[in-house]
């Protein structure tokens, strides 16, 4: 399986700002992702057909959406259907990342209701799980972990390819704080996913990419890309620079 190296860019880089980061990560890459990784870029709804036409350039990449709604059309003010996201050029969209859980407030049903109709749709659906420090603290890490997976994965069609799915750990405590995970906290918690992964999606688990996200840079995703279960890095604010993101596709 090849390591998939995902960025997440948020709200930000207009369309002009990201042509040019991936302009400059085609440079760097010589318009090739290294042996052994897959990259994807989810980028905002209005930067993404300029960004998915720039990232022709580069072999083995892509890019993706960082939402939708779960239906193909209708009067849903403000929403992006998966058709859109297609006819922009993107193959991915993310669900259930901790900041529209807990910022934007969706339930753990509606994540599931999201990833289930983007697989149906044909898009790649990249699914984030994780638990808040208080959580963690009182021992409801894997109460949290279980509910998130079997919820979000719930109406998946059992025909789904395992390549149409990547799994993305990211303890909410970690997102944006600068905090890391520990390397054994990290090995720990995957082996947990891992288990409830394959209670819930029998052999099919070992398949499916299992990445680790929260703080990844480019000093410490070396390490994290060794550790078991760890099958590559969604990463943030250290993607938004073309240079950074490129030393940890390579790292």
């Amino acid at each position: 399986m090849k390591k998939l190296m995902a960025a997440n860019w948020k709200m930000y880089k207009t369309g002009a700002e990201a042509v040019a980061t991936v302009n400059e990560m085609a440079a760097m890459l010589n318009g090739t992702a290294p042996e052994g990784r897959e990259i994807a870029v989810f980028v905002p709804f209005t930067a993404l057909e300029a960004a998915s036409a720039a990232m022709k350039s580069i072999s083995g990449a892509s890019t993706g959406a960082e939402n939708l709604y779960p239906a193909s059309e209708g009067a849903f003010t403000g929403e992006i259907s998966p058709v859109m996201i297609k006819a922009c050029g993107a193959a991915w969209v993310l669900t259930g990342h901790s900041e529209r859980r807990h910022i934007l407030g969706e339930s753990d049903e509606f994540v599931g209701q999201k990833t289930a109709f983007a697989l149906q749709s044909g898009l790649r659906v990249m699914l984030c799980i994780g638990e808040t420090l208080e959580e963690r603290e009182s021992g409801l890490l894997r109460n949290v972990l279980e509910r998130q997976l079997k919820l979000g994965l719930k109406d998946v069609p059992a025909e789904t390819p395992a390549e149409a799915l990547a799994i993305a750990y990211e303890p909410v405590w970690a997102i944006g704080t600068g905090k890391t995970a520990t390397n054994d906290d990290i090995v720990e918690t995957h082996a947990i996913c891992r288990e409830l992964m394959r209670e819930i999606m029998g052999a099919k688990a070992d398949e499916t990419p299992l990445l680790y996200g929260g703080s990844v840079k480019p000093a410490n995703a070396g390490s994290i890309l060794t550790l078991d279960n760890v099958d590559g890095v969604l990463v943030g604010g250290a993607s938004l620079k073309a240079e950074s993101f490129t030393q940890i596709i390579n790292a």
